[in-house]
Order: C-alpha cells, then structure tokens, then sequence
C-alpha cells in the first residue's frame, strides 16, 4: 500500500541576523521568493503526497496568493500560523496532518532541497523509522567550555552538521513532541532531538549535500545566488 509522506514546510522565522526588514524566507533569489524553492521541490516530487505550510500569523495571506496560488502549489492544501519557538510551530503542522505515514520537517530557509535528498529521506525512514539529513563536516569542531576554552576535539569522522529535512513516522514524532511539552523545551535546537530524549528509536543520519545549506545571513544569500546561476546553467534556462 502507497504510504502518505506529508511535507510540512516552517517558514515562521524573524530572520534577525539577515539583517533585512523583510522576513528571509520572503527575500528574492532569482526573482522569486526564497521559500517557493522547496515548496516547489515538494510539489514536484512523485514521493509526497501533501505539504503544510506553516508561517507568521501576519504572513498567511501572502504566502496564500503571492506564493501558493502564484506559483501553481497545488499540493499545498493548508497554511497554517505558527507558534513562538520552531518547536511550537512544528506541533502546529503535526497536529494539521491528516492521515499521513511519514512527515518529513523542513525549514523554508533552505532552498536546495533536491528529489534525490527527498528519495535517500523516505528510504532511510522506511528502515529506521527516523531519520535526519545532514553531511560530514569538513572542518575539525571543537566544543567549548563556559570559559571560552577548548574543552574536547571530537574526532571528525564522527561529526555531522545536520540539515533538514528530518523525517520521522508521524505517530513517533507527534508522540514524542506531545511527551515533551510539559517540560522545558528552551534546549530543543531540532526535532531529532525530541525523539531521542523522548522515544528509544535511534535517529539514523542520512547524506543530504554541501548545497542543501541554510539562509541565515546575507553572506548565505550571496553563496545561493552562486549555486542558483550554476543549477541555470546546467538546466540549460
């Protein structure tokens, strides 16, 4: 039986370190919105089913008509308000999902998201049950202590930065972030992190790409035009 993989899609951050009067996930790349690339990835991907849309309270009605309806988003069937903190607004998709299998979490800030990344997700959370997107790192990391200090040099090879999308069963996920509200959740970076303090499944990592990177300053913005020219090119547009 055809399993139903939603996509829900956050795109409620203020994006304070872009340094911009409008929200990062609306800034142009390319002539279009940041946000219309992975929504537009989804919409093209035979694996998913739906897409839930989940941003600012104050920005539904534009991400209604100049992003989903513009742009043809048929797949999108709802835009949601999100909450105060990335955790609240990724309950709000989950409770929003109808009958999905799979949902595969990924922040609109990040536009590279391809059909292969989409295909390794869904096949690593058909084994593992979760699953997070993310690659080496490439540089040596070293952890802190509260003085400024090196504390500890982790071995490399056992480092990854972590990307998303995170893709989990829905009742894993939607237990887990129910379980773990009533405590303090002011440590919660990412939703891996809520299945593995709250459920005994291990989080398989699985490989995303060096491009699938994050917009969070305008130095980000100016590498995404880069790669956008580059994926033109190639495409032959």
């Amino acid at each position: 039986m055809e399993r139903k993989n939603t996509a829900i899609v956050l795109a409620a951050g203020q994006g304070k370190r872009m340094n911009s009067k409008v929200q990062k996930q609306f800034l142009e790349l390319g002539g279009k919105p940041l946000l219309y690339y992975s929504l537009k990835c989804f919409q093209d991907s035979g694996m998913i089913r739906d897409i839930i849309l989940v941003t600012g309270a104050e920005s539904v009605p534009f991400c209604k008509e100049e992003i989903v309806e513009k742009y043809g988003l048929t797949k999108v069937t709802k835009v949601i308000p999100g909450g105060k903190e990335r955790y609240d607004s990724v309950y709000e998709g989950l409770l929003s999902c109808e009958n999905s299998d799979f949902v595969l979490i990924h922040d609109g800030a990040r536009p590279f998201i391809t059909e292969e990344i989409i295909r390794r997700g869904i096949q690593g959370v058909e084994k593992t049950g979760a699953c997070v997107i993310g690659m080496p790192s490439k540089d040596t990391v070293k952890i802190a202590d509260t003085q400024g200090y090196v504390a500890e040099t982790p071995d490399r090879s056992t480092v990854w930065t972590i990307q998303t999308p995170q893709i989990f069963e829905y009742r894993l996920i939607r237990e887990a972030h129910e379980k773990i509200r009533c405590r303090d959740m002011s440590a919660i970076t990412d939703d891996a992190m809520v299945v593995e303090q709250e459920t005994g499944v291990k989080v398989a990592l699985v490989e995303g790409s060096y491009k699938n990177i994050k917009i969070t300053t305008p130095e980000d913005l100016d590498i995404a035009e880069i790669f956008l020219k580059a994926l033109e090119k190639m495409a032959g547009i």
